[in-house]
């Protein structure tokens, strides 16, 4: 008997090295790291908006060779009683927990709403030891594009620690996709990136646009916060929907998001995301606290030149002395190397290169612009019927229009026509 009980105390020591390692966790009890350590050994899902943040692609850049495409705009332990529900914008004080029956304020202001509960600790663990470097990746490349997040939803009166809502949406990554095709840093699926204004067509998809995606996210959740009068609620539409939400809360007779996790009228995804959220707010507002070391990051600034004409990404890279992944980097919302047939379009380009890229694509030889004109596709046409009709080689639409042989124009979709080449006399 005294051999066993030696051998356990020996296991929750190995546990609790293997998951408490750093002086970050030393507050929590023995015992809580030994149940969490426990809890944690079998995988915790962790599915924002549907499915895990989507890490860069292999041909992504490396965070630091990536020019984000940001505009700098200047100017069950006892927990802690829960926070009065506040108005946006109020400050509140975290009351962290350091002993199972006693509580210490600290001087750590939000402007959410805080509960600290075990399952956010047990987020806060998952972030710190299970996808420490990844979460650090996204705490770093937040940083590039803070400055906007938080001017915008300063615009619209929204509480600034809701930026960290797009740490467990995506990681602020412009190439996440979800299993439910959310897509971008917010996360939109395409009817609610339509209903709050933004583009998606087959040559544009501006819910990768940092800075368009981010005033439709603030929108959206300024009218799902009206909505519900809750940033816990709001938070938990913004993850299931407003519908959905709305018909759970009827159900269980309940005004409160804490009242629908002890339903099945939720996904426990969506009872899963505010409590993430509040654990990814907790690390980013003090990341040295849990043992993040985040250097800064200066914001990415921008200049937008206006293009009448469309033009391959990598000849006007060349025109503005950038490389091509630069210019990529800062217009993650075009779907093809080529940009968009509009009768105008900004491209977004490193500053100071703006002026000598229009300079150069003026002197350029009419044969590296995309000689074409624009055609809207009509009901039951193909590439096939197009090409024959314009007298132009299917290979050439092809090429202009960065398509494949398979694919299949949908009516009211614009392409470039390039113009029959002129037989030599």
């Amino acid at each position: 008997m005294l051999i066993r009980f030696f051998l356990l105390l020996l296991l929750s020591g190995i546990l609790t090295a293997g998951v408490v390692p750093t002086e970050a966790q030393a507050w929590l009890p023995d015992r809580y790291r030994l149940d969490e350590g426990l809890r944690l050994s079998s995988p915790l899902l962790l599915a924002p908006s549907g499915t895990e943040p989507t890490e860069p692609a292999a041909d992504d850049l490396p965070l630091g060779a990536t020019l984000d495409s940001t505009l700098r705009i200047d100017g069950s332990t006892p927990s802690s009683p829960p926070v009065v529900e506040s108005t946006p914008g109020t400050s509140l004080l975290e009351v962290m927990t350091t002993d199972p029956l006693e509580t210490v304020e600290e001087t750590l202001d939000f402007d959410v709403p805080i509960m600290r509960t075990r399952k956010i600790d047990k987020h806060i663990q998952f972030f710190t030891f299970h996808i420490r470097d990844r979460f650090e990746l996204w705490l770093s490349r937040l940083e590039r594009h803070r400055p906007m997040v938080e001017q915008i939803f300063a615009e619209f009166n929204l509480p600034a620690d809701l930026i960290f809502l797009s740490l467990v949406e995506s990681g602020f990554n412009t190439n996440a996709v979800s299993r439910s095709k959310a897509v971008g840093p917010w996360q939109f699926i395409k009817s609610t990136a339509k209903t709050y204004g933004l583009r998606v067509d087959s040559w544009i998809d501006e819910r990768r646009d940092p800075v368009k995606s981010t005033l439709a996210a603030a929108q959206y959740l300024r009218d799902l916060y009206h909505l519900f009068g809750s940033w816990p609620l709001a938070m938990a539409a913004y993850n299931a929907g407003e519908r959905r939400v709305g018909r759970a809360l009827a159900r269980a007779h309940a005004d409160d998001f804490w009242d629908l996790t002890d339903t099945k009228l939720i996904k426990r995804e969506t009872k899963e995301y505010v409590p993430r959220f509040l654990a990814a707010t907790l690390i980013a507002k003090d990341p040295s606290r849990y043992g993040f070391l985040i250097s800064p990051q200066p914001p990415v600034e921008y200049e937008e030149a206006v293009l009448t004409r469309p033009i391959h990404l990598r000849v006007a890279a060349k025109a503005a002395g950038v490389t091509y992944q630069e210019l990529k980097a800062l217009n993650p919302e075009l779907r093809k190397d080529l940009t968009p047939p509009d009768p105008t379009y900004r491209l977004k380009v490193p500053v100071g290169s703006k002026d000598m890229l229009l300079s150069n694509l003026a002197t350029y030889p009419d044969w590296k612009h995309v000689q074409a004109a624009r055609y809207q596709v009509r009901r039951g046409e193909t590439l096939l019927h197009i090409a024959t009709r314009h007298h132009t080689p299917l290979s050439a639409i092809l090429e202009a229009n960065a398509l494949d042989k398979s694919y299949k124009p949908k009516p009211g979709e614009w392409l470039l026509i390039p113009k029959p080449v002129k037989a030599k006399s």
